[in-house]
């Protein structure tokens, strides 16, 4: 529940449309309900600016339903991540209204549409095709904040011409999610040729010595460029979360 809503009950109940028991039965399950296997926290949206947003990774299909169907009750869209195709195969028997997005490993409940809120293009740049998981999680999750989302694909370092070539499209981004595995290197080149916030995100694409992502992790966090920060290994939701708080500041 937003505060908009809130709003809309209290004056209701100040009109005498809505009596003082049923607007405190609406309320009961404020600040958080209770399912059992899960606190789902309907407050969240008044304190940040968005729903709570579900990690689907070792849960069951029930407890997932269950927790989206709960958030459902806000009337937001319901965002659910790191969801394999078999555990979507399930979630959608229990709940068919739901969207698979298979590219970002992502499920999605659409209860109204998505207005952009925001002041700029999100701009998510990937350094490999093998990238592009990690880069979908991030996209869809700036969308649906309510964020211009636009995507530069397949721009590494191992062909630098090829995002030298599209220093216009880093340019005009408000802010700029780089995703690359192996060495980690584009974020300090994109760093160091455009003036924007950069959010690198490391992830677990590469060879044996690339440790799983702690190789491009620790080469992004030794980034030599100013104003790149990153986020942890294969973190698109969360690289995406703070690229729309940056995009949302009024200018």
């Amino acid at each position: 529940m937003h505060e908009a809503k809130i709003q809309e009950l209290l004056t209701q109940v100040a009109t005498g449309k809505c009596s003082v028991d049923e607007a405190t039965r609406r309320l009961r399950d404020l600040p958080f309900a209770d399912l059992g296997y899960a606190n789902v926290d309907h407050h969240r949206h008044m304190r940040l600016g968005f729903p709570e947003v579900v990690l689907g990774s070792c849960k069951t299909p029930p407890q997932i339903a269950g927790i989206v169907d709960e958030l459902a009750k806000g009337g937001e869209n319901v965002l659910v991540t790191r969801v394999s195709d078999e555990l979507a195969t399930g979630v959608k028997q229990l709940l068919p209204a739901v969207e698979h997005h298979a590219a970002a490993r992502a499920l999605v409940l659409r209860q109204r549409s998505v207005e952009r809120t925001g002041q700029g293009v999100v701009l998510v740049v990937t350094a490999g095709t093998g990238d592009l998981p990690v880069a979908e999680e991030a996209c869809l999750t700036a969308e649906l904040m309510g964020n211009e989302v636009e995507r530069l694909i397949d721009v590494g370092v191992a062909g630098i011409h090829r995002v030298l070539s599209r220093r216009d499209r880093l340019e005009a981004a408000s802010v700029v999610i780089v995703v690359a595995g192996m060495e980690g290197a584009l974020p300090s080149v994109v760093g160091g040729l455009v003036p924007r916030p950069i959010i690198a995100v490391p992830t677990s694409v590469g060879y044996g010595a690339s440790f799983g992502g702690l190789a491009a992790l620790l080469g992004m966090l030794n980034s030599c460029a100013a104003g790149v920060t990153v986020v942890n290994i294969d973190n698109g939701f969360g690289a995406a979360y703070a690229a729309s708080l940056i995009n949302h500041v009024k200018r």
